[in-house]
């Protein structure tokens, strides 16, 4: 009786690994098509994104030999070109050129409007994605770019981010006020 039931064991294992290869063979003919759409659909997202990384990686690498030929090519004849083409930069919200783009419109005096260098430093500080401390590093210099000749409460409303915030440059902020 018990060779019989190791008989009858192996053949209800054997027909059973049929049935379970059987089920997953049905599975993949009958979900053929959801099976592939679902892989292109993967394959097309993974394309996509190094596409999109390879795009803003080329898009960097243009910036920055835009701002280095900006900046080599400048002389006192052409400054409002330079200064044009440092404000497009300034555009492009790019998080490194931007704020160069800038600081080299600043300490060349390529504007003498201080309108324009505040709406670029609006740019530079709202609208560019840039790390908190270098955010209120450059709220810093805006308020420093308008202490000598702008009024009191001005330079407060400028620089009342830093001084309710925990930043480092907070006590730069309150002995610049105090000055």
């Amino acid at each position: 009786f018990k060779k019989y039931d190791l008989g009858m064991d192996e053949d209800i294992s054997i027909i059973n690994t049929n049935t379970r290869n059987e089920k997953i063979k049905n599975f993949f003919i009958h979900n053929k098509k959801k099976i592939i759409l679902v892989l292109s659909f993967i394959i097309i997202l993974l394309i996509s994104y190094f596409a999109f990384g390879e795009y803003q990686d080329r898009k960097k690498i243009k910036i920055s030999d835009s701002f280095n030929t900006i900046t080599i090519n400048y002389s006192e004849s052409n400054k409002e070109k330079t200064a044009k083409d440092l404000i497009r930069i300034i555009n492009e919200k790019n998080p490194t050129y931007s704020p160069l783009s800038l600081y080299f419109i600043i300490d060349n005096e390529l504007i003498s409007e201080k309108n324009t260098i505040n709406e670029l430093f609006d740019v530079i500080i709202y609208e560019t994605s840039l790390d908190k401390e270098i955010k209120n590093l450059n709220i810093y210099k805006k308020a420093l770019y308008n202490a000598d000749d702008g009024n009191e409460s001005d330079l407060l409303d400028i620089l009342n981010p830093l001084i309710k915030s925990e930043s480092v440059w907070k006590s730069h902020a309150l002995y610049l006020m105090a000055e």
